[in-house]
């Protein structure tokens, strides 16, 4: 398994360990563990220093555990309802990484 990045058709982003479940050469589901959606935030930016355009490109990113109140760390989802599974970007596979790992974790992300 890695950590995968899917677009799901209700429009969460889910970042979890993924794979592909398949039967006779042909995807029939995605089997995600300890998925967490993504939520991101609009930040708060104080700082003179920087111009709007640099305050414009920041991400806030809050990741919580995907179906919060089941126990399951393992789902399976319908194809149907995957849009795509994509490669995340470094830090947040590392931030995701370290999250189910049980340490704490910050970064920042800008648009170059």
């Amino acid at each position: 398994m890695s950590t995968k990045l899917a677009l799901l058709k209700s429009g969460d982003y889910i970042l979890s360990d993924a794979k592909e479940l398949i039967s006779e050469e042909k995807v029939c589901g995605y089997l995600f563990s300890n998925p967490h959606k993504i939520i991101l935030n609009s930040p708060i930016v104080l700082m003179e220093s920087k111009s709007e355009k640099e305050s414009e490109n920041l991400i806030n990113i809050t990741l919580s555990p995907w179906i919060i109140l089941s126990e399951d760390k393992d789902i399976a989802v319908s194809p149907d309802w995957v849009v795509t599974v994509v490669e995340p970007i470094e830090s947040l596979k590392q931030m995701y990484e370290e999250k189910v790992n049980g340490k704490e974790y910050q970064v920042s992300l800008t648009e170059d």
